[in-house]
């Protein structure tokens, strides 16, 4: 079949998949319930179901008043059994595969649950419903004329006990249907490729003389990617390796830090971000809009959405609310119910609503990722936009940052510690933290009263690290490549003195 062929057959079965968005984004409330409905009766003969007496359920009351809100820690034993071999534990269908995430306080990784169902009707159906998103705002694209460039995890698939385990990309590129390989680099072998450092150069090697007409992965790990490309080809930006490349669908970090440098080594005005909201426990929201940074909340997925305010969590009056209560413009942690057996589960991120007609987010932060040691509630939203506006006044481009707390002592106030890789620095550092400390007081008003007169706070101390100190950092703790990050706030001093201590 002629690739201009190919290319409008594809078009036009993904835009079908738009009148069934429609009816999520007219009837939301409506979807939710009979999804949460259809999750309790499919799971009312499992171990947590006749423990809970899914049976009898009537309502969302019903079911909030009895579950428990869940963490990892809550789940682990079960899970552990289940990846054992145990089967209609907390989903009725056998569990095949495990998502291996960064750990928690009580073990060193998290196995998120993946199902059948999450595989195809979440995770799967949001990579096509995103392309749908995509052709239906850009009527011209020639996306299916060349191949996406993929960056997943380094991780290989580990099996044991029937089951399988390893990162969400690849498992996912374990599993991808036919078609999606076939229009996607670098090959699975490569792709699932354990060592990074031996992998980088073999996707440079297998993507630099392919039809590339998008690009979809981490930014940061992505940014290392193409600029080890044009160090390869020789070439001054991405348009001269690939010339047909429109768009990047990129999600797991915060996009703010990186985008001057994307700009640079893909200059042209016409070109297109898409952001994704995706983690191991499933896909939740994406870019419906060019040019936006709203996120639509895709709600027929398979999962329930509950929220808590987070003025109130973690406290004895935590609030949890479903969907149709939330209001624009305030944070909330996202809880989750999935079609893998997942039940009222905090994922750890924090979300603000900027629409509830329909229901867009842009995702805030981490329930853990917070600086609040002294009332200041900094969080990774907060952080990202000041540095934004200082690199904006300073003249300068960020690689990577942590930030953590020098708590008090004695008389001495506290203040912010801040680890920065700059790939452009600053020319000078002390303007550099001056303005970085105006623009926290702008964007976050608690900090701002901290910091009134160094009434609690005083000025941040920065820290400019060495070239590649947060990959080495990385590297040693294994975990480069793919969906690791770097920490960027925490309560907490562990990261910030290693970091130190490497960069000396």
């Amino acid at each position: 079949m002629p690739i201009p062929l190919v290319n409008s057959v594809a078009s036009w079965f993904l835009k079908k998949r738009i009148h069934q968005m429609e009816l999520f984004i007219k009837y939301p409330n409506e979807v939710q319930a009979e999804l949460l409905k259809n999750l309790i009766f499919k799971a009312k003969n499992t171990e947590i179901g006749r423990k809970y007496d899914f049976s009898s359920m009537k309502s969302y009351t019903d079911f909030a008043s009895r579950l428990p809100i869940q963490q990892y820690e809550d789940y682990q034993d079960c899970i552990e059994r289940s990846r054992q071999g145990e089967t209609n534990l907390f989903w009725p269908t056998p569990i095949k595969w495990f998502a291996k995430s960064s750990g928690t306080t009580n073990a060193k990784s998290k196995f998120i649950p993946v199902s059948e169902d999450s595989l195809e009707l979440c995770h799967y159906n949001a990579g096509k419903d995103l392309l749908c998103m995509y052709l239906n705002n850009n009527p011209q694209s020639q996306l299916f004329t060349g191949k996406s460039l993929r960056l997943g995890g380094s991780k290989e698939i580990y099996r044991s006990n029937g089951t399988s385990y390893g990162d969400l990309s690849a498992i996912l590129i374990d599993n991808m249907p036919f078609w999606a390989e076939y229009s996607s680099t670098p090959s699975n072998d490569v792709s699932l490729m354990h060592d990074w450092e031996l992998k980088m150069p073999a996707i440079v090697k297998e993507t630099k003389s392919e039809r590339v007409t998008s690009l979809a992965g981490v930014p940061s790990w992505m940014l290392v990617l193409l600029n080890n490309i044009l160090e390869a080809t020789g070439k001054e930006n991405l348009f001269e390796v690939w010339p047909s490349l429109e768009v990047y669908f990129h999600g797991g970090v915060s996009f703010e830090p990186y985008g001057p440098q994307y700009n640079k080594i893909l200059p042209k005005e016409d070109f297109r971000y898409y952001e994704i909201y995706n983690a191991s426990e499933g896909f939740f929201a994406c870019q419906d809009q060019n040019d936006s940074k709203e996120l639509l909340l895709m709600l027929d997925y398979g999962i329930f959405y509950e929220f808590i305010t987070m003025d109130t969590y973690g406290s004895e009056s935590e609030k949890v609310i479903p969907l149709s209560e939330v209001e624009t413009g305030k944070n909330y942690a996202v809880v989750i119910t999935t079609n893998a057996g997942l039940w009222r589960y905090k994922i750890g991120d924090t979300v603000r609503f900027t629409s509830i007609n329909p229901y867009r987010i842009k995702v805030s932060g981490r329930t853990k990722h917070h600086i609040n040691v002294f009332g200041e509630e900094l969080i990774i939203e907060n952080a990202e936009e000041a540095l934004k506006k200082v690199s904006l006044v300073t003249n300068c481009e960020i690689v990577d940052y942590t930030v953590a707390p020098i708590f008090m002592e004695g008389r001495e106030k506290g203040a912010h510690e801040w680890i920065i890789e700059f790939k452009n620095q600053p020319s000078d550092f002390e303007q550099f933290t001056t303005e970085l400390d105006k623009a926290l007081q702008t964007v976050n008003s608690d900090y701002e009263a901290k910091r009134y007169n160094n009434m609690t706070l005083n000025m941040p101390r920065v820290h400019q690290a060495r070239e590649k100190l947060f990959y080495d950092w990385l590297k040693k703790n294994g975990k480069l490549g793919g969906q690791h990050k770097v920490p960027r706030l925490s309560n907490s001093r562990d990261y910030v003195e290693e970091l130190l201590e490497m960069n000396s």
